[in-house]
């Protein structure tokens, strides 16, 4: 019995081009979403007993969930520019 050849696999495909429009949209609309955060530090830094209250204290974390967000679409932007 013979056996035939296996193809060699093809030559991996280049990366897609980077859209530099869209990492900077990106990007701005990440530092629009750590101002959410900046807010919440301040309240917390001018008054800390503020966060006995459940409505600032929830407040506060939805804010820093924000913030986490813009983060992370900052830095998904910046790494997809370098992949």
């Amino acid at each position: 019995m013979s056996q035939t050849p296996t193809p060699a696999p093809p030559p991996p495909s280049p990366p897609p081009a980077r859209n530099g429009c869209l990492t900077a949209l990106m990007i701005g609309a990440g530092i629009l979403m750590l101002l959410p955060g900046v807010c919440a530090a301040l309240i917390i830094g001018f008054d800390p007993r503020s966060l006995n209250n459940w409505n600032t204290l929830s407040a506060c974390l939805s804010f820093f969930a924000i913030s986490a967000g813009g983060i992370a679409l900052i830095w998904v932007a910046v790494r997809r520019g370098r992949a």
